[in-house]
């Protein structure tokens, strides 16, 4: 069973506390503007509304007092659009307050092998997605338990590292 895209649109406003994510694909560029990537691997700058809408949701939710987290598990070398990613829409989205942090498998297993991109809200409502080809999003499926997927987000915690650290040692290269 599906969310609506609208349903899932309204759980980035109505959580009261936390909304986390977990990234797993090293390619979401069928999700993404092909123009931005264009221009970010041509060593375009980037531009100001690049990305502005999230940033501002972002900013609203933090401004509110709400926290906004992601774990994404990545393995090196990181694939054009993972250095698209995380060089400009990280960096933009930690800038309104997103926290980011990477699980870096390149020298170990992959503790949570298996386990989907999700959305989790509040400890309490949870999505997980499912993405085509080419990282193009296909939709979105609503949990109606949130127990395995707090031990998900804890165990990726646990094997992470701020975005700020990591991308200091691998990102510039």
């Amino acid at each position: 069973m599906s969310i609506s895209p609208a349903e899932f649109e309204n759980l980035f406003s109505s959580f009261r506390r936390e909304a986390f994510r977990l990234e797993t694909l090293d390619d979401y560029s069928g999700s993404s503007d092909p123009e931005m990537i264009r221009a970010f691997l041509a060593g375009e700058p980037q531009p100001d509304h690049y990305n502005q809408e999230w940033a501002d949701e972002v900013a609203g939710n933090i401004g509110a007092g709400k926290r906004m987290y992601r774990v994404h598990i990545i393995s090196r070398p990181m694939t054009d659009y993972l250095r698209f990613e995380l060089g400009w829409g990280y960096r933009k989205n930690a800038k309104a307050g997103e926290e980011f942090f990477i699980l870096d498998i390149t020298d170990q297993p992959n503790p949570l092998e298996g386990v989907p991109d999700f959305w989790m809200f509040d400890e309490s409502s949870v999505v997980s997605m499912s993405y085509g080809e080419g990282g193009r999003f296909l939709g979105a499926e609503p949990h109606s338990s949130a127990t395995e997927w707090v031990v998900h987000r804890d165990l990726a915690l646990s094997h992470a590292v701020p975005f700020a650290d990591w991308w200091g040692q691998y990102g510039e290269r």
